[in-house]
C-alpha cells in the first residue's frame, strides 16, 4: 500500500465508523442504560469481530459473493432478523437496577458475533478493501482492517461516551423509555442504506 493513501483511508474509515450504524446505536444506548464501564466489553467485541470480517473480505471473500449471489441474498435476511430483534431488545431494556435478563449489555462475544451480521460493516469494509487494497496484498488488508478496529474503537466510545452524559438526565420519568425507542426505532432505519445497496 502506498504511503500516499493513508490519509484517504484514515479519512473513509473515521467517516464510515463516527456516522451513526448499527454499532453507534447499541453502544450509545449501551451507555445510556448501562454505564460506559459496563459497555467496555461491548465496544472491544465490536473491534474483534470486524477485524476477521475486513482480513476475510480483502483476501478473497468478495470472490465468493460474485460466484454465490445467494449468500448476499442470505446475509440480508439474517441482518435484518437479528437486527429486528435487538432493536426489540432495546427498546424494552429494564432501567439500571432491574436486574432482569433483558437488563444485560452485550457481552464481548455477543457484540464480536453481531459483527458477521452487521450491513454496515460489510458494505464498508468491503467498500474499503476494493478502494485501499485492491490487489488483495496481505500486507494492505491488514492495514485497512487495522484502521477499522482502532478508529471504529474509538468512534465507538464517542458514541458510548453520549450515552452515559444522557444517562442522569433520562432517569427523570419515562425518558429513558422513551429513548430506548428511539434508538429501536433508529437501529431499523439504520437497515435502509446497506438494504438499498444490496437490493
Amino acid at each position: 500500500m502506498d504511503d500516499a493513501i493513508i490519509p484517504a483511508l484514515l479519512s473513509f474509515v473515521f467517516a464510515a465508523t463516527i456516522t451513526p450504524g448499527p454499532n453507534n446505536i447499541m453502544v450509545m444506548a449501551s451507555g445510556a442504560n448501562y454505564g460506559f464501564r459496563r459497555s467496555i466489553p461491548h465496544l472491544i467485541g465490536i473491534s474483534a469481530g470486524v477485524l476477521p470480517i475486513i482480513l476475510l473480505a480483502g483476501v478473497g471473500l468478495m470472490a465468493i459473493f460474485e460466484v454465490v449471489p445467494q449468500l448476499e441474498t442470505v446475509l440480508r435476511i439474517a441482518s435484518t432478523a437479528y437486527l429486528l430483534w435487538l432493536s426489540w431488545k432495546i427498546a424494552n431494556a429494564s432501567p439500571p437496577g432491574v436486574g432482569d435478563a433483558v437488563g444485560k449489555p452485550l457481552s464481548f462475544f455477543q457484540a464480536a458475533a453481531f459483527q458477521w451480521v452487521n450491513p454496515k460493516v460489510w458494505a464498508t469494509g468491503l467498500s474499503a478493501t476494493s478502494l485501499f487494497a485492491p490487489e488483495r496484498v496481505l500486507v494492505s488488508v491488514v492495514v485497512v482492517a487495522s484502521a477499522f478496529a482502532i478508529i471504529g474503537f474509538a468512534a465507538n466510545i464517542v458514541w458510548a461516551w453520549m450515552g452515559t452524559v444522557l444517562q442522569h438526565w433520562l432517569l427523570v420519568g419515562r425518558r429513558l423509555r422513551l429513548f430506548n425507542i428511539a434508538m429501536a426505532v433508529l437501529l431499523i432505519a439504520s437497515l435502509y442504506p446497506a438494504l438499498r445497496h444490496g437490493g
